[in-house]
């Protein structure tokens, strides 16, 4: 089960729920593979609804990594996930969001 308190986000992967979680080390994995400056510039492509898929599945690969799931781009790619494409967008873009979020504004 996903702790929002820790920045978690639960996701079905392929019909199991998974948990998804940028620690440090995802965050600076992100950041290596991203094509954007930083990543102010990957949570404003979020923001605005501008993001294109290879963030998202750079986000979620590494979101399921930090989750401790050992994940390859390639496997997210061809993975299936509850709600879609939309489903995954808002997991990805929730847990974005948890990663900066002050511990008070946490639901």
């Amino acid at each position: 089960m996903a702790n929002p308190w820790s920045g978690e986000v639960a996701i079905s992967v392929n019909g199991t729920e998974r948990v998804m979680k940028l620690t440090l080390g995802a965050l600076a994995e992100l950041e290596d593979r991203i094509e954007a400056g930083s990543l102010v510039d990957l949570i404003s492509r979020f923001e605005t609804g501008t993001y294109r898929s290879l963030d998202l599945m750079a986000l979620i690969t590494a979101a399921l990594r930090g989750g401790g799931l050992p994940i390859t781009e390639t496997e997210v790619a061809n993975a299936s996930f509850d709600g879609g494409l939309n489903g995954a967008a808002s997991a990805a873009a929730r847990c974005l969001a948890l990663a900066f979020a002050p511990p008070e504004s946490v639901e």
